[in-house]
């Protein structure tokens, strides 16, 4: 039995990976969302609302995991981080893999993963996509997303391995500093490649 190539998507936050993901998507190439995966399962009834409740007493309510709650106790604590990330990541993992084994008959599947190389993702994927654009545009990006702010941005950029790193250890660039036909062009090209 063959198995899809997976593709690994990445790209540092305000790169435009969500519109290169859906690019994908509308070429027929199924993807899955990190995110996605997790807003659903901290959401209301979400599979780990209980947990982040026990280990983070006070971060969730009726509507699921507060994110700002949350975030102000992980925000600047890295072992509190750390214990998040040990009830999270090994969620996320069951879930690529049932996504995985429902696609199995598809010739390229993609995982849309942020922390792909930070959390070691690159290892599990057969090529790597980064979604790049100048720093200029990603700030400008970001920090036009409501409720954000520069503190916050630069701690999330702190996070984050460099663009310049990503790029280097990439297979595949897409440039989403350019304009999005232009973007849809170089999605095409890489998916008429595989």
């Amino acid at each position: 039995m063959t198995k899809p190539k997976i593709i690994g998507l990445t790209g540092s936050i305000g790169m435009g990976k969500s519109t290169v993901a859906a690019m994908f998507a509308e070429a027929g190439i199924p993807v899955f969302d990190a995110d996605a995966e997790v807003r659903a399962m901290q959401g209301a009834g979400g599979e780990l609302v209980p947990a982040i409740e026990a280990a983070f007493p006070g971060s969730t309510g009726a509507h699921g995991v507060d994110r700002d709650r949350l975030g102000h106790q992980v925000f600047a604590d890295k072992e509190a981080l750390h214990r998040l990330e040990a009830i999270v990541h090994p969620a996320v993992a069951a879930k690529r893999a049932a996504f995985l084994e429902a696609h199995h008959d598809k010739r390229a599947v993609v995982f849309d993963i942020p922390l792909l190389f930070e959390r070691g993702g690159h290892e599990s994927v057969d090529t790597i996509v980064v979604v790049s654009a100048p720093e200029a545009v990603q700030r400008a990006r970001v920090l036009a997303r409501p409720g954000m702010t520069e503190q916050k941005f630069d701690h999330i950029f702190g996070l984050q391995l460099h663009d310049t790193e990503k790029r280097a250890r990439a297979d595949h660039v897409i440039d989403t500093g350019t304009s999005l036909a232009e973007t849809a062009r170089q999605v095409a090209a890489l998916i008429a490649s595989f």
